[in-house]
């Protein structure tokens, strides 16, 4: 589902169709300008808890574009509210972002738009989109009992990697694993023969866009310590979702050395390889401290998660976890090329002297 929400949202940096010349669509928004809209009243949203919706408009097969886009949006202009906002989510679909709307007011207006629609030709495919999902949590009758789809628009948001960072991730992970090989092979082999279960540690994170990948990591803890997070979570010291202890007990006296030197987060290199990650960006969080973060907290999963960030060089256990999250969503505002070798560089001071984990 969610590879063809991101490619409909990919396509929002096409160019408005050649179609819009029509003096009937002249006064739409362009797709960038939407997507400005968009973002905006997300952080709106977040800010006063009211959920807005989009809702798209696809011409049906056989069906004129030009002549049943002309028709809509007439109807449109008559139907919409004047906080609403009319324009081109791509070259193929029409969008109108209807800003304090619960579901049921976009589905009203789908209705309303193929209840008047001219009867000679077929009314447009249309498509619902809701922030925040919690508001879809559970079920609805009305999404139940309608044949439009109705899908949660977060995914939406999410920002592909720029190819000369992508080219950066796979030289630098590929020479890595290469020239760690050995390494990592000793730190396999003394982690099998200093506690008994396997060298590798591989759990469910969330990733770009929502999504669930496995990471791998070198094991710094006993066997079964996931069943044993439940009875130590008294014990944490970050406020949130998040769960850390300076001293965790489950971890193993190998495992200590291993994370003083983030020794064991280098099978991620492997992540970053096939593109689960990157060099930099938001570390992943566990899929079930992930599901608790608030609505602006996810807006760390717009892009690729990574091995490093501010928080890996600036932030402890006495930062917050919503000041971990404004450090994320700082980076994800000003990444660069630049910017990720700085945060490299930075990154290997704290490796080398041992300061990067407790």
């Amino acid at each position: 589902m969610h590879q063809s929400l991101l490619q409909t949202w990919k396509a929002i940096w096409q160019k408005p169709p050649r179609r819009s010349r029509h003096p009937g669509l002249r006064r739409l928004h362009s797709p960038a300008r939407i997507r400005k809209i968009l973002r905006r009243e997300r952080m709106r949203t977040d800010r006063n808890g009211d959920p807005f919706c989009l809702v798209t408009f696809l011409a049906r097969e056989g069906e004129s574009a030009k002549e049943t886009f002309v028709s809509l949006v007439k109807i449109l202009r008559r139907r919409l509210r004047y906080t609403d906002d009319l324009g081109w989510l791509d070259a193929d679909h029409v969008a109108a972002v209807l800003p304090s709307t619960p579901l049921s007011g976009a589905m009203k207006v789908v209705d309303d738009v193929c209840r008047v629609f001219p009867t000679d030709r077929w009314p447009p495919l249309c498509t619902v989109y809701c922030y925040p999902s919690d508001s879809l949590a559970g079920g609805s009758p009305l999404v139940e009992d309608s044949s439009v789809p109705v899908h949660a628009m977060e995914p939406l948001f999410a920002e592909g990697i720029a190819f000369s960072k992508r080219c950066l991730d796979v030289t630098v992970s590929a020479v890595g694993l290469m020239l760690l090989m050995p390494l990592m092979l000793l730190i396999a082999a003394a982690i099998r023969l200093t506690s008994r279960g396997p060298a590798l540690y591989c759990q469910p994170r969330t990733g770009w866009a929502g999504r669930t990948f496995v990471l791998f990591k070198f094991r710094t803890m006993v066997v079964g310590a996931e069943q044993q997070k439940a009875r130590l979570r008294a014990l944490n010291e970050l406020d949130g979702p998040a769960f850390k202890i300076r001293r965790d007990p489950r971890v193993t006296l190998l495992g200590r050395v291993l994370r003083k030197f983030c020794l064991d987060e280098l099978p991620q290199l492997w992540n970053v390889l096939i593109g689960d990650m990157s060099l930099v960006g938001p570390r992943p969080l566990p899929c079930d401290e992930s599901a608790q973060c608030a609505g602006w907290q996810r807006g760390r999963l717009d892009i690729t998660p990574g091995l490093t960030c501010f928080w890996q060089i600036r932030g402890d256990l006495e930062t917050s976890f919503a000041d971990w999250v404004r450090m994320d969503l700082r980076y994800a505002r000003s990444r660069s090329l630049r910017h990720d070798f700085a945060l490299l560089l930075k990154t290997i001071p704290v490796v080398v002297l041992g300061k990067g984990r407790y």
